[in-house]
């Protein structure tokens, strides 16, 4: 260890000197070891003790053990800091995570609207909150970073990470933009633009995603190339992140995806010459999972050239997943021949250390265990509980505008609830959520939409549940109503990529048997609008898009039986068959089922389209 003389260990010493005077003490391979980003699995003492390794994170569904709580999480993540404090220099590692809905790769958190959810709130404040709950329950497992916010503009919804978009509509993803200050507090006036910034210790660095245009693929496919002019892509694809850069984002990850045909790790006019030098972005710019991987073909071959390709072009941090030893390697290799300058080395390094010390963990390395009881804590539910009850969108309301079906009645004598989406907490929350690809199930502790109605009614009414409902059950003729929960099964980046959008599960077949006999309320759950043929639509008496809730289904009881009025509204275009797409606001002539904006209230059947 240094002395305790050393002026990065000051903590009253300006930002800019403790990097300069940390950078001046390390070797190379301490320079790159901070430019590593590491997977769990692999943190060993060799890596973080002796190497001094920058970073740790874990992927989608990687966790301690089946289950771990918060508190098991500080525990693992606290040893890791530990081990990387008694490296030669004590630079604390900064871990990361993907809570992109709330803490949801944690069991027991709360778990939040995915964000085409919150678009249909136009609630920036709303998302402002969510952060702030979020960065808390983060922060509980002793974890200082996420990967937040996804800031694409999702153009077409064929697109495997559409329900990661707030909205088709640039100027919606910007006002959702507010959820960066959510999550690392509000920078003071007159703070440097580009400047990373963290209010606190309650507070975690966030990561605007991904650079740039991961949206605007040509027909919706995940990792694929954007085709447009810089104009376009500009006005488009890369105004949020003005937003995020101005609320003093701590790091920028960059996209899979490519812009006319080069890929996004290998840009170096869009990274460096746009977003650093233009932007004036000085917090650090991070790859994605194993992207130096798809530099080449076949996939990871010449991998030296990968890591030249990517970190010249302006990569700082690297999620290396499985390849660290060679990384590590070929990096070292290609700064002492030159091939990667050592202003360039350097460069990287100061942006990772400049957001260390921002985020105070030179101070502050391990976690807050006073912050445990707050995960999952009633104020934190009630808040996405509201984010849920405000996201729904209602697009029909009764066959006949002067009978319309909801509000429903809570006391009425019997009713019936099905579905495949009525009782299962995992297909309600989505992808990310406890698994990277999500899963099915009581995933996680929370209250499905059956829970939610046998709560919500009347003592006297009587609730009959069936996932399918049989003939036998349908024959009945005394249901006052129906509610058919159905939509899409997890799914997460190119596991979604879908060209026919077509409600699984047979779920049109459902909804028509039971719209046949009782009037029906359909609840639809899915990350993006799905095909409604005009003959289901024509059936059912009432529509709800309900997007992905998370975990607080009282949310959408809260409205369905009149506690709340819908105030949702779309945040996409709702096509009408998929030879339409790619169809946004102002760019297609050709009539959608449902325009963007457009949404129902219960009150004189206004629409606010």
């Amino acid at each position: 260890m240094e002395s305790s003389s050393c002026i990065y260990k000051d903590p009253n010493s300006p930002i800019e000197a403790r990097v300069k005077d940390l950078l001046s003490r390390m070797t190379l391979k301490e320079k790159v070891a901070q430019m590593t980003q590491i997977e769990r699995s692999v943190a060993t003492p060799h890596y973080l003790q002796d190497l001094g390794i920058g970073s740790v994170m874990n992927a989608g569904g990687s966790a301690p053990f089946p289950n771990a709580k918060s508190s098991d999480w500080a525990d693992m993540v606290d040893w890791f800091q530990k081990l990387a404090l008694q490296s030669r220099l004590g630079i604390p590692i900064i871990y990361g995570i993907d809570a992109v809905h709330g803490n949801n790769g944690v069991y027991g958190t709360t778990i939040f609207p995915h964000n085409v959810g919150l678009g249909a709130t136009r609630d920036a404040d709303l998302v402002r909150r969510i952060g702030v709950a979020t960065a808390l329950e983060v922060r509980a497992c002793g974890i200082q970073y996420t990967f937040a916010p996804c800031v694409a503009v999702c153009r077409d919804p064929r697109w495997g990470r559409c329900y990661e978009s707030y909205s088709e509509d640039t100027n919606i993803v910007r006002e959702m933009a507010s959820i960066v200050t959510g999550l690392q507090g509000q920078p003071p006036e007159g703070h440097p633009n580009g400047y990373p910034f963290l209010a606190g210790r309650n507070n975690v660095i966030a990561c605007a995603k991904h650079f740039v245009g991961d949206g605007g693929t040509h027909k919706g496919l995940n990792e694929g190339d954007t085709i447009l002019s810089y104009e376009d892509l500009e006005r488009i694809h890369m105004a949020p992140y003005l937003d995020c850069i101005s609320q003093g984002v701590g790091t920028i990850m960059v996209s899979y995806s490519s812009w006319n045909g080069r890929q996004l790790h290998a840009h170096h006019f869009l990274l460096t010459e746009v977003l650093k030098d233009k932007l004036g972005f000085k917090g650090f710019v991070i790859s994605d999972w194993e992207a130096l991987d798809r530099l080449s073909k076949p996939l990871g071959s010449n991998y030296r050239r990968c890591v030249s390709t990517a970190v010249n072009a302006g990569t700082d941090m690297v999620m290396v997943g499985q390849k660290h030893r060679e990384f590590m390697k070929d990096l070292i290799f290609l700064a002492e021949s030159g091939e990667i300058p050592m202003t360039r080395i350097d460069d990287a390094v100061e942006r990772i250390l400049r957001v260390k010390f921002v985020a105070g963990l030179f101070e502050y390395p391990f976690a807050d265990r006073s912050l445990l009881d707050i995960v999952g804590c009633k104020l934190h539910r009630e808040l996405a509980r509201e984010a849920v009850r405000k996201s729904l969108v209602l697009l029909k309301n009764g066959k006949d505008p002067k009978k319309p079906l909801l509000p429903l009645d809570r006391s009425a004598k019997k009713i019936l609830v099905a579905g495949t989406h009525a009782d299962n907490l995992g297909y309600q929350c989505g992808g990310w959520t406890i698994a990277w690809n999500g899963m099915s199930g009581r995933i996680t502790i929370g209250t499905t939409i059956l829970d939610a109605i046998k709560e919500a009614i009347g003592e006297e009414t009587e609730v009959i549940y069936e996932k399918i409902p049989s003939p036998d059950t349908l024959a009945s003729q005394d249901f006052s109503f129906a509610i058919v929960a159905v939509g899409e099964d997890p799914y997460a980046e190119f596991t979604g990529d879908n060209s026919e959008l077509a409600i699984p599960f047979n779920g049109a077949d459902i909804i028509s048997s039971v719209a046949d006999k009782i009037p029906t309320l359909v609840i639809l759950i899915s990350g993006r609008p799905l095909v409604i043929e005009p003959w289901l639509l024509e059936k059912i008496d009432g529509l709800i898009a309900a997007w992905l809730p998370g975990t607080e289904g009282e949310g959408i009881t809260d409205v369905i039986f009149g506690d709340y009025d819908f105030s949702g509204r779309l945040p996409v275009t709702w096509f009408r068959k998929v030879e339409q797409l790619p169809m946004n606001l102002r760019d297609n002539s050709e009539e959608p089922l449902f325009p963007l904006g457009f949404g129902l209230t219960c009150e004189a059947g206004n629409s606010f389209d």
